[in-house]
């Protein structure tokens, strides 16, 4: 079940009382009166100050072997809040919510960008997981799909954060590597085991293939 807007600001009302074991917190805090009259399923958040970017004369292809570690291949930009990030056409950047978030173990949510910058080609990655027990900052993949640049500014509202319910049957805990992250973070593309075996497979097989294709 989704919640609305109403619940999402009582539920952070709660967070603020330090009694509270599993809070849902967001900080900076939303207007929690304006949220809770929004008649929304979901509250806004603001970009954040950092943003990176691959280096492309250093990346030729983007492979799941040897990849170089990402500070190498990436560089990050700090913007302050009054100044601008231009995204050009066809360009790729990760950035960062301005807020930091912990969700409880018994909510998950997901990301979704606003329509009405998605209307100028400004486009976020669509329904970004959030699991239980996630802390920290979100990171946002933009892109610019349209035909003109796009001025992004730090502590501009750029997406919307919807929240549910999810069965409490044990714990949950996000283990993943992006808990706690403040900036963005390019990710190591890591194949399964299947994926593995399969990839070994595939290997042996083109090893004895007669036609040597």
């Amino acid at each position: 079940m989704i919640l609305k807007a109403d619940k999402i600001a009582g539920l952070l009302r709660v967070g603020t009382d330090d009694c509270t074991a599993d809070p849902l917190v967001i900080t900076p805090s939303p207007d929690l009166e304006k949220l809770a009259s929004s008649g929304a399923a979901s509250v806004d958040l603001r970009l954040g100050t950092w943003f990176s970017t691959l280096r492309q004369a250093r990346v030729t292809c983007l492979s799941t072997e040897g990849q170089a570690p990402a500070r190498q291949v990436a560089k990050t930009n700090y913007v302050p809040f009054g100044g601008k990030y231009v995204l050009h056409p066809r360009s790729f950047v990760l950035a960062v919510t301005l807020e930091w978030i912990r969700v409880p173990s018994n909510l998950a949510s997901y990301v979704v960008g606003k329509s009405s910058w998605g209307r100028w080609g400004l486009i976020i990655a669509t329904a970004t997981g959030v699991h239980p027990g996630f802390k920290g900052c979100l990171t946002l993949e933009l892109s610019n799909v349209g035909e003109i640049p796009i001025e992004i500014k730090p502590g501009m509202p750029v997406c919307q954060l919807f929240i549910h319910e999810v069965d409490t049957g044990s714990e949950s805990v996000d283990r993943s590597a992006f808990v706690g992250m403040r900036q963005p973070l390019f990710s190591r593309i890591e194949l399964d085991e299947l994926a593995l075996r399969l990839s070994r497979v595939g290997r042996v097989g083109r090893a004895h293939d007669p036609s040597g294709s």
